[in-house]
């Protein structure tokens, strides 16, 4: 349960006088980042946001015209609501279609699967019947004799996915999804089965995408929904012989992708950039609210508080959309992430920082900073800002990013996580249930005051996180 706006500003004015002084030069910023705070928990536009983008496009397969229309009509939206520089960023993509599925387990005990072809999964150019063979694990698969899966079907399952708030369950399943397709055409496969990477139990099955290897994706691949993973394991365990009929007309076009950028222009240092970042693309099964349509909802809204606040902040705020985040590519040309960074060049030297948002819309509980900062005033006032909205100060830095701005903190901007409640993430991720009604409005906006205040602070300040980061390395390095 959140805090009332009116018991925030009680909080806040407690916080006020039992605190110690933090970046008193800069006293004026902490007030106005509760103010903001506040503000945005009691009105932002990132409802309506991401209401509008799932009921007008649905979902948003990269590269789809679903996609290209939603990342159009964003832009018009950024202008709307007061952004400056909006601009597409178009980049060459290999789109996937879904086209038709089926799968049924046939023979002495037939019964229909409920299955999903994995992202860039090649269809089966008709129907593929074989013997199943279960693995529990990849390494179990990879261990098979060559050849040993000629004409039959690998199915790996590693059991259901562990729920976990920081979603760290999720790791071991995808790169089961990632590599499994490859591993079983080494052995001969005809096709591949898994467990969907998912936390539920619910019978709707999770996709996602595969890897390509040389440039192709080897042999068609499907998740079961968890309970028909159950039953074709059961079956086996039982000692009977499964026999599965799959059929897939998914197939891979040629098309484009594309950023929506749009900036909040900085007051007096507009040359330094904050990066808030989302990905517009989503899985075809759903809509896309939750993955990732609300983190553009929560990454706008939380840039326009900070502009209808009074004050433009002195630093320029960029927000931006990117597209084909969630499909991997034949080359390695990249995802729209890389394709920023590219196209920014030498200016990549004055993003200060960036965030990214792609967990859902469930609440924040944690924030992380850049190496060096845990501890110092910055982070102090940060403190102070977030705690009173149920957001603590960890002591862990952020040094990677999301799959978006990861690109960026590889060539060295640094940035910052502002971690969400993931319990619930992954029963819906992927999913026919990723939809608008999953979305709770008063969650979504304690992140929408979580991202205004603590970049109203980056914003209007002079921290210099480069310099925290070289800092804290020199020291590391002194004490070895």
């Amino acid at each position: 349960m959140f805090l009332s706006a009116r018991k925030l500003a009680v909080s806040a004015f407690a916080l006020g006088f039992l605190a110690t002084p933090v970046l008193a030069q800069d006293a004026g910023t902490i007030q106005r980042a509760a103010t903001i705070r506040d503000q945005a928990m009691a009105s932002n536009i990132a409802l309506d946001y991401v209401t509008q983008l799932t009921t007008r496009f649905g979902a948003r397969p990269a590269g789809s015209k679903a996609e290209q229309d939603a990342s159009a009509w964003a832009a018009d939206y950024m202008r709307a609501q007061g952004f400056q520089n909006v601009r597409i960023e178009e980049f060459p993509l290999v789109g996937w279609e879904r086209g038709e599925e089926s799968g049924s387990i046939v023979g002495a005990r037939p019964q229909r699967l409920v299955l999903a072809a994995l992202g860039h999964s090649p269809g089966t150019n008709g129907v593929i019947e074989a013997e199943v063979v279960r693995f529990d694990s990849l390494e179990a698969l990879n261990a098979a004799p060559a050849g040993s899966l000629a004409g039959k079907i690998a199915f790996i399952d590693a059991g259901q996915m562990v729920r976990m708030q920081t979603g760290a369950g999720y790791g071991p399943l995808s790169r089961i999804r990632g590599a499994g397709p490859a591993a079983a055409a080494a052995k001969g496969a005809l096709a591949f089965l898994m467990r969907s990477a998912g936390s539920d139990e619910h019978r709707m099955p999770h996709t996602g995408t595969t890897r390509y290897v040389d440039g192709v994706v080897p042999l068609p691949g499907f998740a079961l929904a968890a309970p028909d993973a159950d039953t074709v394991s059961r079956l086996i365990a039982m000692g009977e012989t499964v026999r599965v009929r799959l059929s897939s007309t998914a197939h891979t076009y040629e098309t484009v992708s594309q950023n929506v950028i749009g900036d909040i222009d900085g007051r007096s240092r507009p040359n330094e950039i904050i990066v808030l970042g989302s990905h517009m693309d989503s899985w075809d099964l759903g809509t896309g609210a939750i993955d990732d349509g609300a983190g553009g909802a929560i990454t706008l809204a939380a840039a326009k508080a900070i502009a209808e606040s009074g004050r433009r902040p002195a630093r320029t705020i960029r927000v931006v959309l990117y597209g084909s985040e969630e499909v991997d590519q034949p080359t390695d040309a990249g995802n729209g992430g890389v394709v920023y960074l590219r196209g920014i060049g030498t200016e990549v030297e004055r993003h200060i920082i960036a965030g990214e948002s792609d967990f859902g819309a469930d609440r924040v509980y944690d924030l992380q900073l850049p190496p060096g900062a845990q501890g110092s005033e910055f982070a102090k006032a940060a403190a102070r800002v977030l705690y009173p909205i149920g957001v603590l100060s960890s002591a862990e830095p952020e040094l990677h990013g999301g799959v978006d701005v990861g690109p960026l903190a590889e060539a060295g901007v640094p940035v910052f996580g502002l971690s969400q409640d993931g319990t619930r993430y992954f029963d819906l991720h992927h999913t026919a249930d990723d939809t608008l009604d999953k979305i709770d409005p008063d969650q979504m906006n304690q992140n929408v005051a979580a991202w205004a205040a603590l970049v109203w602070l980056i914003a209007d300040s002079d921290v210099d996180f480069r310099a925290m980061r070289s800092a804290a390395a020199a020291a590391a390095d002194g004490a070895h």
